[in-house]
């Protein structure tokens, strides 16, 4: 019995080196660049301005600011005030102008904070 050819031994390097399939470079050349926004361009979602209602302007201010913002307000006026309980951390006391905010409530949530900012908020 002859014995076959055998075939030839690959490199090492021919093992480690790997190139992408043209597939996926071809899926990323037809892919566009993205674009991106121009200095000054309208902000939009989170960072979108938002005009607080005058009750809650009594709170963060009568400024346009971002939803972030005026979290972040309410959230310094409660503190400034000392209005979270003091058992129950996650309950907020309302004083008079945060009671007009939250529609008359002595006591909400922080979690229930937020609904009650979007109501006031256009």
């Amino acid at each position: 019995m002859a014995k076959s050819a055998k075939t030839p031994a690959k490199s090492p390097a021919a093992k480690t080196t790997k190139t992408a399939p043209a597939s996926k470079t071809a899926k990323a050349a037809a892919k566009p660049a993205p674009k991106k926004a121009a200095a000054g361009g309208a902000a939009t979602g989170l960072k979108a301005p938002l005009t607080p209602s005058e009750t809650l302007a009594k709170v963060v201010g009568n400024k346009p600011m971002p939803r972030t913002e005026v979290t972040k307000r309410v959230w310094e006026y409660i503190r400034k005030n000392d209005l979270q309980d003091k058992k129950n951390r996650r309950m907020i006391n309302t004083d008079d102008n945060l009671k007009a905010v939250c529609d008359g409530v002595s006591q909400l949530s922080m979690f229930e904070l937020p609904k009650a900012l979007n109501k006031h908020l256009k």
